[in-house]
This record gives C-alpha cells, structure tokens and sequence, in this order.
C-alpha cells in the first residue's frame, strides 16, 4: 500500500521486504515495457475560473512570492496512509481535486518590471520512469505500487498552468524578498521559504475570504454533489430493514451512503452521523455502533464530496417505521419552521448571524409554548438568557463548499459579523435535541434528536435551495419512504 515519504517507508518496510536486488533482476524488470502514448488533455472546466481565482489573490498580493502546497500524505497506522486528499487552497488555486499528486506545491512568483502580477507555476513530482529503482522498489510513490504519475507536459495542458518538477522547488523558495505561505497543509515546505509570513498567516485568511463567494463553476460543483447524496439517501431508505436485523444498523447505514460516495464521487465529504434513536441527540454521534429500532427516528447527517473536491452537507431525520409518531411530527414540525423562516430573510444585505438568528426565534417559542421554558420565549432570547438553547446548542449555518466547514480562517466580521453577498453558499440546520436523561422535559420527549439541514445559494434577491428537492416536510418525508421502499 501507499505510505508516507521515502526514509519513512524504507525504514517501515526494511524487515519484511522481499523485494530482490539482484542485478539481473533489476534488469529484467526494467526491460520489455511498451512505450505509453503521450496525451495532451485539453483543459478541464475547472482551469479557467481557477486561473481567474489566481488573478484575484495576485492583485491583493503585489510584488510578494506567494506558496500553496498542497499537502503530503499522512500516516494512518505505521506505513499505511489515509487517501490524500490535496489542502483546499491548493485545489482552489489550481483546480486539481481528487486525482492531485501528493507533496505538490503551487507558487506565485511576482512579475519582473513593473510588479504588477504574477507567474504561476506548478511543483509536482514527475514520472520517474521504469528505469529507476523508485519504479518497482519504493512503496510510497513508485509506479508499480501506486499506478503511473501524470507527466509535466498532461498536468500543464490539463490546469492550464505551467509545470516544473518537485526537484526544482527550493531555487523558488529562497528567491529572496517576502513570501507568504499557507500554513498547517505541509510544514516542511514552510520551514524551506525564506522570510515567511512576517504578518502571520495572512495569505490563508485572504484565501478564505475570498472563497465566500462561490463562482458559477463552485456553485454547479456543490449542486452535483447535493445531487449524489440525495442519491446515497434514496439508498438508506431502500436498505433500513436491513439495518433494523444487524446489532450495529447504524452502520449499515453508514455503509449505504459511503458506497454512493464512493461510486458517485471522491469520497464522504466529512464522517457521516448516522444516529438513530437517543444517538440523534448527540449532535456529532459518527462512532456508528447502535441498532436501528422500528419505532425510532435516525438522524443522517451526509454529504458526497465530488471529484473536483466540492461536497455536500445534508441532513434529514426518518421515521424507521416511514412515520411519524405525533409527538415525533410535532418537533419535526417546529425544526421545519424554524429551516423556513431562516430561508425566508436570506438575500444579499443581511447580517449572515441574522440567518441564526431567525431560525432562534421559533426554536424560542415553540420550546416556550410546550411549557419547556421557565422564562418567556421574549426573555429566553435575551443575549443574557439563551435558555432556550440548552435544547440547540450549534449554530444555524456555515458556510460550505470545499471543506464542509468551509473558509474558516475568515475574520469575523466577514463570517459571522459580515454581509451576505450574491453566491454565497452556506447551510441552514437548525434541530432539537430532548437528550434521554434530560429532566427538564416531558419524558414522551426524551431520546427524540431531529436535525433538518439544507445547502442553499445566495441570488441576486433571494436564495435557492440546492436541496430542495430532497424531501422535507413530515408528509413529504413519509412519501418519499413509501416510494422509495416500493421500487
């Protein structure tokens, strides 16, 4: 299997390898291979709105080498490695998503004369060749353990960037004047550039705060993977009476989605929740383990991240049985209310917390009017009460795209503080979460978790829920089960 950087593999595999080092059998296996046909690719839809992102982060950058790795692989246990998944600054800037080279590094040289602009150039590790020992003898990146490595020429066609091998990189990272680099995707790439980040990680908030606004490009990325992972719930529904017979049918669960994850895009975007019964009201339950009983609610909380690295982030909560009881219809009920007067105030201009808020409102007089509150739902929504929250303590919305929590290093007052822009793409999820030892309520309310969450894009005067069409209301909700379940 694949596996961490070349020392550290060879010092993992050393005992165990039984890999001949003859001479007459280097020879042979370096012999008798056909020659592979050479392809330029014509670029890839994401290379021109990525060349337009590069354009924009240079005009905030003038004269200043700015360096984006893209990330090394990472040891999952000894010398095996979890799937390398590129930093997602990296995949921004250049386009590069789930097929992206490990140990890549992209850098923006300042334009020699006037200063204005930069050359972009791309660092990756080039074909080896079977001519070399790495070929056959190197685990972690030779090509008759991982699969051939692109050549310089495709990757340039493909991003519609230029391209050097890795050998190359530290002549442009000690080139001398001020650089900035992202920091946390590969550190020792951050040791190597000369007079880095003098102001801090300034280049990863820029970075964030421009991923905000989704392009028309993005906004299509995040709309196909909402489109698989309604898909991947369809095949949930379709196998909950298998979960009900399995000890672990959480798990079950969990399998159904990632096998749409898996056919249908890159990967799971974030560790699905599969949280049925009490487990609902744990707000990040992935540990997956508990049964799936008739009579139940399991909350899903699921997103497919797509090939291009773009992901979903949807939740709905099902009756096992494929209804509702009236008490499990009633918190339903309010969630969805609260899910629709968010969506209601969204439109270019608010206050993005104002979307937290709205959704706050509800969750306060509803939990008031079931005799939950011992204050009013007015004063429970006083900054200095919150009462009403012991019952959702997470906030309505994220921002979404690249990472599930996406642009996280932006600052405050333009995350939670800021304003709401046309082709923003965040979440909208309020829940209500009656925790089975809670004494505070009712005890038909106990052990009942709901969640609704939905990924939605600012417009021009409004917003548009890209997962609209994945059923929502408790009738909606009950259909889709029937439909499903009769296929």
């Amino acid at each position: 299997m694949a596996g961490m950087s070349d020392q550290a593999t060879t010092q993992s595999t050393t005992n165990r390898s039984t890999t001949p080092t003859s001479s007459a059998f280097t020879e042979h296996i370096q012999s008798g291979w056909a020659e592979r046909e050479a392809t330029t690719p014509a670029p890839r839809a994401a290379a021109d709105p990525a060349a337009a992102r590069r354009a924009r982060l240079s005009a905030m950058h003038q004269g200043v080498r700015l360096v984006i790795p893209a990330g090394s692989l990472k040891v999952r246990s000894n010398d095996t490695d979890y799937p390398f998944r590129a930093h997602a600054d990296f995949t921004y800037l250049t386009g590069w998503g789930s097929d992206a080279e490990p140990d890549s590094v992209l850098v923006l040289e300042p334009t020699s004369g006037d200063g204005e602009g930069h050359e972009a150039t791309l660092y990756f590790r080039g074909p080896a060749g079977r001519g070399t020992t790495e070929f056959y003898a190197n685990p972690a990146i030779g090509e008759f353990w991982v699969g051939p490595r692109p050549s310089l020429e495709h990757v340039a066609a493909d991003l519609g960037v230029a391209t050097t091998d890795l050998a190359e990189l530290d002549a442009a990272l000690t080139g001398g004047g001020t650089a900035l680099v992202v920091t946390g995707a590969d550190p020792a790439v951050e040791a190597r550039v000369e007079g880095a980040n003098p102001d801090g990680d300034t280049l990863a908030r820029d970075l964030s705060e421009l991923r905000l606004v989704k392009d028309a490009w993005e906004v299509a990325e995040v709309q196909a993977a909402v489109d698989a992972t309604a898909r991947g719930f369809d095949d949930v529904i379709a196998d909950l009476a298998l979960a009900t017979r399995h000890e672990r049918g959480e798990r079950v669960v969990e399998g159904a989605f990632h096998r749409r994850a898996r056919l249908d895009g890159n990967a799971v975007g974030y560790d699905t929740i599969a949280a049925s019964g009490h487990h609902a009201c744990y707000l990040h339950w992935t540990r997956n383990d508990g049964a799936v009983r008739e009579g139940d609610l399991i909350l899903l909380d699921a997103g497919v991240e797509v090939d291009s690295l773009y992901t979903a982030d949807i939740t709905r909560t099902l009756p096992i049985s494929g209804a509702f009881t009236e008490v499990q219809r009633r918190v339903y009920d309010a969630v969805v209310e609260a899910a629709d007067a968010a969506f209601a105030i969204v439109k270019p201009g608010i206050v993005f917390k104002e979307v937290h808020a709205a959704a706050m409102e509800v969750i306060a007089r509803r939990t008031a009017e079931w005799g939950l509150l011992p204050i009013s739902a007015e004063a429970s929504l006083e900054p200095d009460q919150q009462l009403h929250r012991r019952w959702m303590v997470h906030g309505t919305s994220h921002h979404l795209g690249l990472d599930v929590h996406d642009c996280a290093q932006a600052r405050r007052d333009f995350y939670h503080d800021g304003i709401v822009r046309e082709g923003m793409v965040f979440t909208i999820e309020p829940g209500l979460y009656f925790q089975a030892d809670d004494l505070t309520v009712p005890e038909e309310l106990r052990g009942i978790g709901i969640r609704i969450e939905d990924d939605i894009v600012v417009t021009a005067d409004g917003a548009r829920n890209l997962s609209g069409a994945i059923p929502r209301t408790a009738d909606e909700v009950e259909a889709w089960m029937r439909e499903v379940r009769a296929r």
